[in-house]
């Protein structure tokens, strides 16, 4: 049928809680739209959200590592290095060469739910990767550095077409960093989920990140023509557009009785400052954002019910809807869950595949 939406889950600020958002927005998206393939690109080195899809703990970590040492690795770096090896315009890997039914090695998740799994030889190929976008381009029509970029884009429109009986949604997890394997991550999604703590410490990374997509006034005298900003416009790649801001581990920080607005008063009004003067850096709404408060309500959900069995389902690769309240085996320790606790967050879970 068709690409229903493309989303990268990226902020530049550590310990936001990406990986795990991916892992619980794509499978109990898959489980809400039995009807719509949902494909997760791991594009973060450490490979978390490939681990936790293929089953948590010693499970996950052995299906990855098996995945990223078959001969031509099922991975995202089996699939970069073989674009890469065979050059521009050479035809494509077939992505379903690469890709992987999360069913097949996890039967807690649903069979309509996919998986290009993330290698941690991502980092040391983040060398060569950066030297095939450097090279200067042999014809007038060779754009090197948008092939490179492009790769993960490719790969998406390619599976796409070939199935055109299905509708798929595709998230892609990140590195905190913005290396070259985060700019393709950039360019292969329409769309941004950036998880953000209630700390101001978000504020600071939220400047940056507007930075980093698109550059700063004036631009730097030395720098400012070869970064990712600059050059990405330059070959009509388009920047992805801020969809919605996660605010994650609230209670952590603010309480509960507190953790109800998604976003520190000061990340706030660093968001809403740039939606007011660039609102095309976010994705459109029915109604404009005149207040800050009007813009939490558009932009911001917050995961301030995100509690302990979160975690639990994450590290054991299940579905929340598959716990029950007992006790699960977390790291040798027996970690009680309640079901309350459970159908809370079910609900802030689905708070945000409502809207996606």
């Amino acid at each position: 049928m068709s690409l229903r939406e493309s989303y990268a889950v990226w902020n530049n600020k550590g310990g936001v809680g990406k990986s795990t958002i991916t892992f619980h927005i794509a499978a109990r998206f898959a489980e809400q739209n039995p009807d719509t393939n949902v494909l997760v690109i791991d594009l973060c080195p450490q490979a978390n959200s490939s681990m936790m899809l293929l089953g948590g703990g010693n499970a996950g970590e052995t299906h990855v590592l098996n995945f990223c040492t078959e001969p031509t690795p099922r991975s995202v770096v089996g699939y970069l290095s073989n674009v890469l090896a065979a050059g521009s315009g050479a035809p494509l890997p077939d992505p379903n060469s690469f890709i992987v039914q999360v069913s097949n090695h996890n039967e807690h998740l649903t069979d309509n739910l996919y998986l290009l799994p993330g290698d941690g030889n991502l980092e040391p190929m983040a060398p060569a990767i950066s030297g095939a976008a450097a090279q200067p381009p042999l014809t007038p029509q060779a754009q090197p550095w948008r092939w490179v970029h492009m790769v993960f884009r490719e790969l998406i429109d390619n599976l796409v077409a070939q199935d055109t009986d299905q509708e798929w949604l595709v998230l892609v997890d990140t590195n905190p960093s913005f290396s070259i394997y985060t700019e393709l991550a950039m360019c292969a999604v329409n769309r941004l989920i950036t998880p953000v703590n209630a700390d101001d410490s978000s504020r600071v990374a939220t400047n940056a990140m507007f930075i980093l997509l698109h550059g700063q006034n004036p631009p730097h005298p030395v720098y400012g023509s070869w970064t990712f900003a600059s050059r990405a416009p330059q070959f009509g790649i388009q920047i992805p557009q801020i969809h919605l801001v996660v605010g994650n581990r609230l209670t952590q920080y603010q309480g509960a009785a507190t953790a109800f607005a998604a976003l520190s008063d000061a990340t706030a009004d660093t968001l809403f400052h740039a939606y007011q003067t660039h609102p095309t850096y976010f994705t459109d709404r029915d109604s404009t954002a005149t207040s800050v408060q009007q813009f939490r309500d558009l932009y911001s959900v917050p995961l301030r019910d995100f509690n302990t069995a979160g975690v639990v389902a994450a590290h054991l690769g299940q579905r929340l809807s598959n716990l029950t309240g007992r006790h699960y085996p977390v790291h040798g320790t027996q970690v009680q869950l309640v079901r309350d606790r459970i159908d809370e967050c079910i609900s802030a879970i689905d708070a945000v595949t409502s809207r996606l």
